[in-house]
């Protein structure tokens, strides 16, 4: 579609952007909707992020994406925020209407609606999620949201430890029916008691991403059972060390991390634009690999 004096404009802001993926998949998505908007991508530091939301909102900016460091920044600014981004304490969508910021998170809902394209739901099941940054924190409330029985919260007893516990608290107190029980990663034993209880184990961590593809933090596959559900957030390589393992053992739903991308940029197109992002055709056309 040819730009003109009436296109809206949509971006992502963070740094570093200059990889991203983004602006490429949403301008495709806008030609093959058939709407009147571009999407442009600027390299926003932390100290920068709050001039340049304000100079965004006085351009009539539509929407916005933000990647690290702003997303706790922009939660802040934001004068609305949806459930998920007031429990994350994160925003990576913005949309701007009548003035005002509507802060929201999709990392989770991407990670939840791919569980369901999948034939897997987060209701009513027993999670363990290891890891506590910040898609670990989006997996966790998004599943508490969407009507989780119990999530196991595993993280090494580093500076996000703290972190878990505060989330665990968080989704308790903001989330009748749920609850959450933090452990450190150390404790292997602790870790595969947890393990056997759950329906679903979700990898949140780095380990497995690339370069150290043979990193796996399940030692002992026999916790793997054919009904199980395992899911990893990391999405390069592929398939990881732990998915490889699942699939192996017999898993019946066992799925890399390229499936939440793709599925939070929907969310995000969805919340910008009011309709569907053309999946089918953005995933072939970005996301095979």
């Amino acid at each position: 579609m040819e730009i003109n004096g009436r296109t809206g404009f949509f971006c992502l802001i963070g740094s570093p952007v200059g990889h991203s993926g983004s602006p490429a998949m949403y301008n495709y998505s806008f030609q093959k909707t058939e709407q009147d908007y571009v999407y442009l991508a600027f390299d926003v530091d932390l100290d920068k992020t709050e001039e340049a939301v304000s100079a965004l909102k006085a351009l009539g900016c539509k929407g916005v994406n933000v990647t690290m460091p702003c997303k706790t920044k922009v939660a802040e600014l934001a004068d609305e925020l949806s459930d998920a981004a007031e429990l994350i304490g994160a925003c990576n969508t913005v949309v701007v209407k009548d003035g005002k910021l509507h802060g929201h998170n999709t990392d989770g809902i991407g990670f939840v609606r791919n569980l369901k394209e999948h034939g897997a739901d987060v209701k009513d099941k027993v999670i363990t999620v290891m890891g506590a940054g910040g898609a670990a924190t989006a997996i966790q409330v998004q599943a508490a949201l969407e009507g989780a029985k119990k999530i196991y919260i595993f993280n090494c007893k580093d500076k996000f430890y703290a972190n878990a516990e505060n989330t665990a608290r968080k989704i308790e107190n903001k989330v009748p029916g749920v609850t959450v029980e933090v452990y450190p990663l150390e404790d292997s034993q602790k870790l595969y008691e947890k393990i056997k209880e759950s329906d679903i184990l979700v990898n949140a961590t780095k380990s497995g991403m690339k370069p150290a593809e043979d990193e796996s933090l399940i030692k002992d596959v026999s916790v793997f059972q054919p009904d199980f559900v395992v899911a990893d957030a990391v999405y390069n390589p592929r398939e990881t060390k732990l998915i490889r393992e699942a699939k192996a053992a017999g898993c019946k739903i066992a799925l890399g991390g390229i499936g939440m991308l793709l599925w939070q940029g929907e969310a995000a197109f969805r919340i910008f634009t009011g309709e569907s992002m053309p999946t089918e055709e953005v995933y072939e056309r970005f996301f095979r690999g």
